[in-house]
């Protein structure tokens, strides 16, 4: 499935899933609703009949709040049929509003305590380089889980460990929780913060499909450095009364809302 027609899917099925389970966070998921399309359908190697294929590569989803994101990302590729979707977030379902990996294939690991995904991927990537294994790893970050001290040790562990294996996507919408960003706690500039730990930094346009894929194909040629993305992204891409509102990390859409933001996205 191309990038542009998964994206959009990912973005209906995720409001589809938010509405009727009455969960929060759409707004984060069609943040990052591009970057996920753009890495399933065109980087990360994947087996749907095999999800556990030692040749795979790792996807962590470290802003695990933006869970019916990956849930509807993989249900839309075949890892479960797309109608388990209806179940989210309602009771005896297993798909959590956070990631829970249990009982869904294609999920490496539960998150949504935010500081944890990025540290397990060292992990992770540490543990493919000494079995000479040619898997990546691929993190999808929020800007507002950089607050968390525990991601910085893990930026220092990567680059000392040269793990270029390691790729990890900054979901750049500038919101979180309550307010911005900044706001909360500066996090600017983060180009610089990155490079002086050694990493391999690219800014680019997380809505830009285009401009995700040529860098990331450029970054492929970087040898001995961790690589970082930050994909500056509006939150609630594609549905305008979300746009830039940090309403939508908690607010879930009415049937109203749920009908006017698809006939937006169709």
């Amino acid at each position: 499935m191309d990038s542009l027609t998964l994206s959009k899917k990912i973005r209906l099925q995720a409001l589809n899933m938010c509405s009727k389970g009455k969960s929060s966070h759409i707004g984060s998921i069609l943040s990052c609703a591009d970057i996920l399309a753009v890495l399933y359908s065109n980087f990360i190697n994947y087996d749907v009949v095999n999800p556990k294929s030692q040749s795979r590569d790792r996807f962590v989803m470290s802003k695990g709040h933006a869970g019916a994101g990956l849930y509807a990302t993989l249900a839309c590729l075949g890892f479960v049929d797309t109608s388990i979707l209806n179940t989210h977030y309602q009771n005896g379902s297993y798909l959590s509003g956070h990631v829970c990996h249990k009982l869904f294939p294609g999920i490496e690991v539960s998150t949504g305590s935010l500081g944890h995904g990025l540290p397990i991927s060292c992990g992770i990537a540490q543990a493919l380089k000494l079995q000479k294994s040619d898997s990546n790893v691929y993190v999808l970050m929020s800007d507002g889980e950089l607050d968390e001290g525990s991601n910085w040790e893990a930026f220092l562990y990567s680059s000392h460990h040269r793990l270029d294996n390691l790729y990890v996507f900054i979901d750049r919408n500038f919101l979180q929780s309550i307010e911005s960003t900044e706001e909360t706690l500066a996090l600017e500039p983060l180009t610089s913060k990155f490079e002086s730990f050694g990493w391999y930094v690219a800014t680019l346009d997380g809505h830009s499909h285009e401009d995700l894929s040529v860098n990331i194909q450029k970054s492929a040629l970087i040898k001995d450095k961790p690589k970082i993305f930050i994909c500056n992204t509006i939150k609630g891409k594609g549905v305008d009364f979300m746009e830039n509102k940090v309403l939508w990390h908690y607010r879930s859409p009415s049937a109203n809302e749920l009908s006017l933001a698809t006939d937006l996205l169709s």
